[in-house]
């Protein structure tokens, strides 16, 4: 039997800082020398076991009997050895929602989730998307260059998704800040209490006054979510929407950009939006490594010992790009496993697919000239061991007029009960890189009009 070894232990490598962040692909492949498991870790003395093979990730997303999402099992955690501050404590800790509950409960609250977003007509969901990316692109479109990060991907799903959960402007600003913070693991347990005191209050609004909107649907689900569930159920929704959906469209853009494979007339069709979606979710999907589990009970799996709650993630990205599995045509295959599998995949892959490919095919439609601005190799990529995210996506272009599309302010006091789908939005976000908190301060300003 093959022992994990203890934090600490150079056989457990590191999947933290820039080095991995430049070129997982290589740590994937190291990690792969050990057999379709190896002992890692996430932050300084997390440790955990990553898979890496195909096959093996298939195994833990299916055997529900074998592995649990219950994070209250993680040992290191309950014992202290790792400290409630670690920063990717908040990424993993226990929250009362889908993504960490088993059996019954898991089945209530994932219903509740359906159940709402099956509520978000496709066309109206388009429209939300359309409207917002007009509305970034006006902004940069007359001075030829722009961060498509920062003025884009990530402001874009966050207007999308205030739309659908009715979210008041400051509170989407606080929710987005918070959501960033827990992905980067920067002041994380900071950025977790801003999140679910933001989500608290927003809970509370919608339970005085509902709308036509998700999380109202939710509050008023069979299922009976309590305030407790609802918080963490839009922590688990709002992460999945924000973080992740940036990256698949920042990573989608940067390869359309500066793959020949895709080069030609980028505006004249959905075709090669799509085939690079494929791609990236193959090879670099916006989650690359999550899908924690835990096993009920000691497992041995392929030679290694997979401790009883003792951490297991799961490499959807190395999973993808496996070397065993022999069909290398991506385009039009969605056998790939960045929305996970099991019961657990992603609830709202259709929707996350949707945005992106709107957003891709609207820039490359007003903006069909332009260009990376720096070779696609000095892009550089935040650090962390979950999700692949650019740091900045810098282009130019030629400067071409703005077409007029705004979003109008949310008025203030009771909302009006409009249809779902009507033309009324929620308020945009200016592109402003939201790294930086006097950047928070200057978005902020846009947003109210001062």
């Amino acid at each position: 039997m093959n022992a994990v070894p203890p934090p600490g232990c150079p056989a457990h490598q590191p999947m933290y800082g820039p080095e991995f962040a430049a070129d997982p692909a290589a740590f994937y492949e190291r990690a792969r020398a050990t057999g379709p498991t190896t002992p890692v870790e996430l932050a300084a003395g997390v440790r955990a076991t990553l898979v890496t093979s195909y096959d093996a990730a298939l195994h833990v997303l299916r055997s529900t009997e074998t592995f649990s999402k219950d994070a209250r099992r993680w040992n290191d955690l309950n014992d202290g050895t790792v400290p409630a501050d670690s920063p990717v404590v908040p990424m993993m800790m226990y929250r009362p929602n889908a993504l960490f509950s088993d059996g019954e409960d898991h089945r209530r609250l994932r219903a509740a989730i359906t159940d709402s977003l099956a509520r978000v007509e496709p066309n109206t969901l388009r429209g939300y998307v359309e409207r917002s990316a007009d509305t970034l692109i006006d902004r940069f479109a007359p001075t030829g260059k722009a961060d498509l990060l920062g003025e884009y991907a990530q402001v874009l799903p966050l207007l999308v998704f205030n739309r659908l959960f009715g979210c008041p402007a400051e509170y989407g600003l606080k929710l987005v800040e918070g959501m960033s913070g827990v992905f980067d693991g920067v002041d994380a347990e900071r950025a977790n209490e801003l999140l679910v005191t933001t989500l608290f209050e927003l809970v509370t609004l919608k339970r005085k006054q509902p709308g036509p909107d998700v999380t109202s649907w939710l509050i008023s689900h069979p299922a009976e979510l309590t305030d407790e569930e609802m918080i963490h159920t839009l922590v688990v929704l709002m992460g999945a929407g924000t973080e992740p959906q940036q990256n698949l469209i920042a990573n989608a853009l940067r390869l359309l950009l500066s793959d020949d494979r895709f080069a030609g007339d980028l505006s004249g069709g959905s075709l090669p939006v799509e085939d690079a979606l494929d791609e990236v979710l193959w090879t670099d999907p916006p989650m690359a490594n999550y899908a924690v589990h835990y096993p009920k009970r000691d497992v041995m799996y392929e030679g290694a010992l997979l401790k009883a709650g003792d951490p297991v993630v799961v490499s959807l990205a190395a999973a993808n790009t496996d070397p065993a599995l022999t069909n290398d045509q991506r385009a039009g295959n969605r056998a790939h496993l960045a929305w996970s599998a099991g019961p657990h995949n992603c609830p709202a892959q259709s929707e996350a697919r949707l945005i992106a490919s709107v957003a891709v095919e609207k820039l490359l439609d007003r903006l069909p000239d332009v260009e990376l601005a720096i070779p696609v190799g000095q892009l550089e990529w935040r650090p962390g061991p979950f999700h692949r995210a650019l740091a900045a996506l810098p282009v130019t272009f030629p400067p071409t007029c703005a077409v007029g599309a705004t979003v109008p302010e949310e008025p203030t006091g009771s909302r009006p009960q409009r249809p779902y789908g009507s033309a009324y939005d929620a308020p945009v976000a200016g592109p402003v890189p939201v790294r930086s908190r006097s950047g928070w301060v200057r978005l902020l300003a846009w947003w109210r009009g001062e």
